[in-house]
């Protein structure tokens, strides 16, 4: 038996599989990335940086990212990854190096009404089994605890299909803790019938005044005025009182309406399964409100909010019961947790006390279980994912953030360095996408893209230390170290709105007068009750304007011209200059091209593997039929002006024969946030978090309201954009308007007139004002955490 001799020129000891320390990329050209090469060292923390729209999530999240989770679903069997999402490869050259990829991104957790932060990370399920073991009395399995869960009863013959055919009798039971009043909500609602008709109307007079039911044509209507239990051309009041019940609440019963089997139902069950059963934050703006004005939603009284059954809450643990434990704030609920000495149940007890001491050790204690989803930030979300990744023994795993630090404190931004260093020193790879200049500190390595954003992006200008980066001449070098100084003079308040008595969530009976005609800041560590206080407790009537971090919602369909509105105005001009239809002119309407129906590309399904997109031959990418681009509007036709720049487009119909006013008052709104730009038919789908969040501040500001609420809108923002957006909320305060910003980012301190700071803690240690002033004010007492702060910050 021989053996064989090692050769090659490595140093003695050194291995092979040493070797592999770097993640190379290659030719990225994903979204905007100009043919991208750059190599991430493993094992390290790398920053990536540059300004919004410059490409840092097309070479993160689009390209290293999803690669690694392509590899993955590919070493699965293909009758598996028949199940799972089709991931396309993306757009590169050479990707070597990589890691099993662990995304931590700020998608917003689900809206559903049913989840919540109990739900989410599985502490409800511990919780659940806890009590079905220990709870007394002892009341069923763990479904008996669940409030996503109804109970079952059944009983008849089954038919067994097995040598013999034979029928059984059998009887079936489970019992689940749903409340039966709000079928688990915690909420019960109280429609107002004079926001759904107008009585005075028959049907045929168009008596709804729901949003998109229109009497001429709109299927629903039909049914009600076709279905034979009402009168369509009777005004609703003179129906008589079994019309009127048939009219309201009837069973579904199937009726012929045009010769088409349709089903009928009553007006409230109809309205509650299309607008109730879904979340109010997953609605479009108009429907929201349209819920907001018809609809009430109080405590469900049976359960009182816990949205369990009453046997559900009658077992007890040492007095509490799994309502109490889901209400408690997670940090006392851990030390309600730890007293429990159970040796039946250890190794539950143990992972349960692992898990609530992460949501503590990540500064998530204010929390509680039953907090609903839906209503927490996108750094809250983000951080909520992070907990099933704090104790996972992994390591050599990629981990990628995006902006981890949004919606936090600069007193809670330390934490959260401590926390990616840590992830780092187990031996792991982490990627993160920031702007903070704290979060930047503590790279090992900094890739800085741009120099500029959308076609003006998509490369690399730096990659090296933090130390090598501030003396680069990129624009993150250069504003590396920039600090807002505090204002000399601040605007004196014109009035203002006064809030009294608010107890929304942990606010403690707070009176606070919220001044206008001025620039507002509302801080205080995260959890310290500021959305509470801004967007829950403001007078009703107060003609608020509130631009909240909910992601906008569109397909590979919508764009920047039809999001804002701007298309409106340009199919008209079209329309009328040429004589023609403005439907012809919307490429998801009569002018779309027939072969890709106006998605300009073509799509390939190829089952298990990822579809293929190519681009439609015959409209060759433009989304029109040929024969609609032959009409023009000052020389161009319509792909030719989607194509446009927000710049060169509100150059082009700012004057000459092209002028049209409403058209540039969009366009000069999308230039003022700093989208200029952005291509009026970029898909909304290619854009980044902080271009969605300007898109939708650009929208808002051609609302007519006086008082402007923005929730973080420096989120996604490179520190070069701050300072464009603070001249915006000063031209906003110069126009007579009123801002009040929810914001933790110093330079929007420094610069407000006035600061609201809440505390001095999270949860129930905070939800107290525990300043109002200038900033200069709270700089020179440094009395909170946020006066220390800033105080730094500026240098005081």
């Amino acid at each position: 038996m021989s053996s064989a001799k090692r050769t090659g020129t490595r140093a003695p000891g050194a291995h092979a599989a040493d070797g592999h320390d770097l993640i190379r990329v290659h030719g990225a050209r994903e979204n905007n990335l100009k043919d991208v090469s750059v190599e991430i060292p493993k094992r390290r923390l790398t920053v990536f940086t540059g300004v919004s729209g410059s490409g840092k999530s097309s070479l993160v999240f689009n390209t290293i990212a999803a690669e690694s989770q392509r590899l993955i679903n590919e070493t699965y069997s293909a009758f598996v990854q028949g199940f799972m999402p089709t991931l396309a490869r993306p757009e590169v050259d050479v990707l070597d190096g990589l890691t099993t990829a662990i995304i931590v991104d700020q998608q917003r957790m689900g809206a559903d009404p049913r989840s919540t932060v109990g739900t989410a990370t599985d502490v409800n399920a511990m919780l659940r089994i806890l009590f079905s073991r220990l709870g007394d009395p002892h009341i069923g399995p763990p479904s008996a605890y669940s409030f996503n869960t109804a109970s079952v009863r059944a009983s008849g013959a089954i038919t067994v299909e097995r040598g013999n055919k034979k029928a059984v009798k059998a009887t079936f039971q489970r019992t689940g803790g749903m409340c039966t009043n709000c079928e688990g909500r915690g909420t019960v609602s109280d429609i107002d019938l004079t926001q759904l008709y107008d009585d005075t109307k028959s049907l045929a007079e168009g008596a709804f005044t729901i949003p998109g039911w229109k009497s001429d044509s709109q299927w629903t209507v039909q049914v009600y005025a076709q279905s034979g239990f009402v009168d369509p051309d009777k005004p609703i009041r003179e129906y008589t009182e079994r019309q009127l019940r048939d009219f309201l609440y009837g069973d579904p019963v199937k009726v012929k309406v045009n010769g088409v089997n349709l089903t009928y139902e009553g007006l409230i069950p109809k309205i509650q399964k299309s607008f109730l059963s879904k979340d109010k934050e997953a609605m479009q703006p108009h429907i929201r409100a349209f819920v907001e004005r018809a609809v009430t939603f109080t405590t469900c009284p049976e359960c009182d909010g816990t949205r369990l059954s009453e046997g559900a809450r009658s077992s007890r643990i040492r007095k509490t019961s799994i309502a109490d434990a889901c209400a408690m704030e997670i940090r006392d609920l851990a030390q309600w947790v730890r007293e429990l000495d159970e040796p039946s149940v250890a190794p539950l007890l143990t992972a349960l006390r692992d898990t609530l001491d992460s949501f503590m050790e990540i500064g998530l204690g204010y929390l509680s279980l039953d907090r609903p989803a839906g209503t927490l930030s996108g750094g809250e979300a983000q951080r909520v994912k992070m907990i099933r990744h704090l104790g996972s023994s992994l390591t050599d795993t990629t981990y990628v953030f995006d902006e981890p630090t949004v919606g936090l404190h600069p007193h809670d931004i330390q934490r959260m360095n401590d926390l990616l260093l840590r992830l780092r020193d187990k031996g792991n790879t982490v990627l993160v996408v920031e702007h903070k200049p704290e979060a930047i500190a503590i790279a090992d390595h900094v890739v800085d893209l741009g120099p500029g954003a959308g076609t003006e992006g998509g490369a690399v200008c730096f990659e090296g230390t933090v130390e090598e980066l501030r003396a680069a001449d990129t624009v993150t070098g250069r504003h590396l170290d920039d600090r807002a100084s505090l204002k000399e003079t601040v605007r004196e308040a014109t009035g203002a709105l006064e809030i009294r008595g608010a107890r929304t969530h942990n606010l403690q009976d707070v009176d606070v007068d919220v001044p206008l005609g001025v620039l507002c800041v509302v801080t205080g560590v995260a959890g310290s009750g500021k959305s509470s206080l801004v967007h829950g407790s403001l007078p009703a009537g107060a003609d608020v304007v509130s631009v909240d971090q909910s992601p906008i919602k569109g397909s590979r369909r919508s764009n920047p011209a039809t999001y804002t509105g701007l298309l409106e105005p340009i199919r008209k001009a079209f329309a009328k200059a040429n004589g023609v239809k403005p439907a012809l002119f919307s490429a998801n309407s009569e002018g779309a091209c027939p072969t890709c129906n106006g998605a300009g590309v073509v799509y390939t399904d190829l089952a298990m593997m990822a579809g293929v997109a190519t681009p439609c031959e015959d409209c060759e990418g433009k989304r029109f039929q040929p024969a609609v681009l032959e009409y023009r509007f000052g020389g161009r036709d319509i792909s030719e002006v989607l194509a446009m720049s927000v710049a060169r487009a509100e150059e082009f119909f700012g004057a000459g024969e092209a002028r049209l006013p409403a058209a540039h008052r969009i366009l000069g709104r999308l230039a003022d946030v700093g989208l200029g730009y952005l291509t009026l038919g970029q898909p909304l789908t290619t854009l980044s978090g902080g271009e969605r969040q300007r898109l939708k501040l650009a929208t808002h500001m051609g609302d007519k309201g006086g008082v402007y609420v923005l929730d973080e809108p420096t989120s996604g923002l490179h520190l070069a954009d701050v300072e464009q957006l603070l001249g915006l909320l000063d031209r906003l305060v110069d126009a007579g308007k009123s801002v009040v910003v929810v914001e933790h980012h110093q330079a929007v301190m420094a610069h407000a007139d006035w600061i609201i700071d809440l505390g001095p803690g999270a949860g129930h240690d905070g939800g107290r004002v525990v300043f109002e002033g200038t900033p200069a004010d709270l700089v020179a007492g440094r009395s909170t955490l946020t006066g220390q702060h800033l105080a730094a910050y500026v240098g005081a």
